[in-house]
């Protein structure tokens, strides 16, 4: 076999009709969701995202489409139902020396409403094994796995997961920060940016306040809108630490906050200022502008590690 890779990292070619053998192999086989379908996993999962849509509560509420995958979860404990076949692919990239993985993408399709009380069954099968590819992350091979997922017995619907099994590229933080799209819906946020204040935009009809900014209200549907200054103060609403994959001009690990403003609305930015790993749910935080370089500043929040939730 060859060797090759992306950024001089060494890894053998594997000969892709190998790879292709595993395709249409069982992955898992008469898998059993570990709870019923119910009323508080679609409470707290609606919770979590923000969804408000009435058919989700009630006396005869049907779970959000999207928590398809969530009933089919292992949890720490594992399913007992994975194939051999899966393993032996994995063992396959991993003794090339495709050693990290990543999940790039997922596909569902929705067949009919699941409702408290259904029963989930699934069975997932190797779809595809990609050719060799080259990615910034590095090289590797992506794998898609389809698991059919069932309500007593019936297909309930279908779940596509793709990874990317790859040798990571030699790659050092550097250069520019992503640069924030500007265009004529968000260039007043980014104009108080630059002066150093955080505004949040305020429905013109009915005074809802809402971030990001959109051209219109998502509440009453009114174009017309004005802005008020955020006070600066704010909680850690939610939050993750990113390790991997590292990108040009950042320095993992960095926590990445959701940070609920004391107006109410909530932004993604960086918690600076206290360690990583103390960082946590309900700390106060206050804003900050961090000048990246020449070009950008951007919004952060500074944490207060003596008052963590």
């Amino acid at each position: 076999m060859g060797t090759g890779g992306g950024e001089g990292v060494a890894v053998k070619e594997i000969p892709y009709g190998e790879l292709r053998a595993f395709e249409g192999n069982v992955a898992a086989a008469a898998g059993r969701g570990k709870d019923l379908v119910n009323a508080a996993m679609i409470r707290h999962w609606c919770e979590a995202m923000g969804d408000t849509n009435p058919a989700y509560a009630g006396a005869d509420p049907v779970a959000p489409p999207t928590m398809l995958q969530v009933w089919t979860m292992d949890g720490l404990s594992g399913h007992d139902g994975r194939s051999s076949a899966y393993d032996e692919l994995f063992d396959l990239l991993d003794g090339a020396g495709y050693t990290s993985v990543v999940a790039t993408d997922c596909e569902q399709e929705y067949v009919r409403a699941l409702r408290p009380g259904d029963e989930i069954t699934f069975d997932a099968v190797i779809e595809s094994v990609s050719e060799r590819k080259t990615t910034r992350l590095g090289t590797g091979h992506f794998v898609t796995t389809r698991m059919d997922v069932r309500a007593g017995g019936v297909l309930a619907g279908t779940h596509r997961f793709r990874i990317l099994k790859y040798a990571p590229a030699d790659r050092k933080p550097g250069g520019k920060r992503p640069r924030p799209v500007v265009n004529r819906d968000n260039a007043g946020f980014w104009d108080g940016i630059a002066g150093h204040r955080l505004l949040i935009q305020r429905c013109g009809g009915c005074g809802t306040l809402r971030f990001p900014w959109l051209p219109g209200c998502n509440a009453c549907g009114a174009p017309e809108w004005d802005t008020v200054e955020a006070s600066g103060e704010g909680t850690v609403y939610s939050y993750v630490v990113m390790h991997h994959p590292p990108f040009p001009a950042f320095d993992p690990p960095y926590a990445v906050g959701l940070v609920e403003l004391a107006e109410g609305v909530r932004i993604v930015s960086n918690i600076v200022g206290v360690p990583y790993e103390k960082v946590r749910i309900g700390m106060p935080v206050r804003l900050e502008f961090l000048r990246v370089d020449a070009e950008v500043e951007l919004p952060v929040f500074r944490g207060d590690v003596g008052h963590g939730g």
